[in-house]
């Protein structure tokens, strides 16, 4: 019967990466077919050349993750598919050689979610290093400021640069954080709930049990407004606020953190100019409509120009021809977004969020599985970093909320991001199958 089970889940996972191919091969297609305006076999060729890609993958799964979800590997190489057509959509040298580099991060980044697949069967192990992981998280945020290394793009300190190599630190940092946050809130929930007192109507948490938590989220926090990366400082409070309720089932804690964010965020916006400057752009874009509020203002036009079905692939006007001038600045990382809306239309957006929607489904289905309490917050924490994630960036260029320089996970260029997501899919994996196995009865 189990056996049966496993080769059902494993068959799901292959017929899902089929369909995920031929919309690869399609998209290439049509990117070849109205910048050549001929079908090209080379479409064909990335097509099959991903497929193999991604059965190597699945072999790997079948063969080390019987039990594992099906559904996680295929939609995440669907976001994958996605954000490859479209940087070589925007057709120039420079965005294929993006395309290029991007295709080599996801060769990559199965390479090493094998790795942490292969050495880390026995995740719970990273429970006992759960400080070191955080000091390591810490350093990673750190980092950016460094002197000779640190790299600054927008008024915000997102990467390190050594020699031709660079990195954004936070795309790793937010997996230890989350190990971390998972493992302390395990070890310490029943003492947060029992030892809490009522006060004006709210229950508070002891504070000698919520002491050390504090120190080492306040200290990523404090790092994170040091290297004014305020996509990431809303990412990772967020996962906080959903560990926090998942290991406690209080909701008033919620609202204090809440609370206690808002009031960060005044005090910080009335004294951090970077801070201030994303705020004012995001509430009235049109007040410098030619410089500030550029890359604002044309994401919601290239999103307007889309409308329901789009315009077509490669229809869209990213740059004018013929010079440097961006007519959608950004587009490969901060406003890929905006521009698949451009061209597929809003049901093509939606069709992006739909996807990640299944993704958190698919997540925090794995952590209602899972047995033990680090298990399930781990898979908590994991699914709702990258769910907010994704908030972030899309909520930026819609103006639900202020623009950051978050990158949409798997979709936008960044070889960082591929990696750390990858990273965070074999962990994911890792707690569905045994979850599963435990549940067949399996060892």
């Amino acid at each position: 019967m189990g056996r049966t089970v496993r080769s059902s889940a494993r068959n799901r996972e292959l017929l899902a990466l089929v369909p995920v191919a031929l919309l690869l091969t399609m998209g290439f297609a049509a990117v070849f077919g109205q910048n050549d305006d001929v079908l090209s076999t080379l479409s064909l060729s990335y097509g099959l050349y991903f497929l193999a890609i991604c059965l190597a993958a699945h072999i790997y799964i079948r063969i080390r993750l019987p039990d594992a979800d099906p559904y996680l590997f295929p939609l995440m190489a669907l976001l994958t598919a996605f954000g490859l057509v479209m940087l070589y959509r925007l057709d120039s040298e420079f965005s294929r050689e993006l395309a290029r580099d991007q295709a080599n991060w996801f060769v990559l980044g199965l390479v090493l979610f094998a790795v942490v697949v292969q050495f880390l069967r026995d995740y719970t192990v990273l429970e006992r290093y759960r400080y070191t992981i955080a000091a390591i998280g810490i350093g990673l945020l750190l980092a950016p400021r460094l002197p000779l290394i640190g790299a600054q793009v927008n008024g915000a300190y997102l990467g390190v640069k050594i020699g031709p190599f660079g990195f954004q630190p936070a795309e790793l940092a937010k997996i230890c954080i989350v190990i971390f946050l998972a493992s302390y809130l395990r070890e310490h929930r029943e003492v947060l709930v029992v030892g809490a007192k009522r006060v004006l109507g709210l229950t508070l948490p002891p504070l000698k049990h919520l002491g050390p938590l504090l120190v080492v989220w306040g200290a990523a926090m404090f790092m994170l407004i040091f290297i004014r990366d305020l996509g990431s400082s809303l990412m990772f409070f967020a996962a906080f606020l959903a560990l926090l309720y998942v290991a406690t089932g209080r909701f008033s804690f919620v609202v204090i953190g809440m609370s206690m964010f808002m009031v960060g965020a005044y005090f910080i916006y009335s004294t951090v100019g970077h801070v201030a400057d994303r705020v004012d752009i995001w509430l009235d874009p049109y007040q410098d409509p030619s410089d500030t509020g550029f890359q604002v203002l044309q994401s919601m036009f290239a999103q307007a120009d889309g409308g329901l079905f789009g315009e077509g692939f490669a229809e869209s006007i990213v740059a004018i021809p013929g010079t440097d001038t961006q007519l959608l600045p950004a587009a490969q990382t901060d406003l890929i977004y905006s521009l698949i809306v451009s061209e597929l239309g809003l049901f093509g957006g939606c069709a992006i969020i739909a996807i990640y929607l299944l993704i958190a489904a698919r997540g925090f289905k794995v952590a209602l599985m899972a047995n033990d309490g680090f298990s399930k917050l781990l898979a908590t924490g994991l699914t709702s970093v990258f769910a907010f994630q994704a908030f972030v960036i899309i909520g930026g260029v819609t103006r639900v909320i202020p623009l950051t320089g978050v990158t949409l996970p798997l979709v936008s260029y960044g070889g960082s991001s591929i990696l750390a997501n990858f990273i965070l899919l074999a962990l994911l994996l890792l707690i569905s199958d045994r979850a599963r196995r435990e549940a067949q009865g399996g060892h």
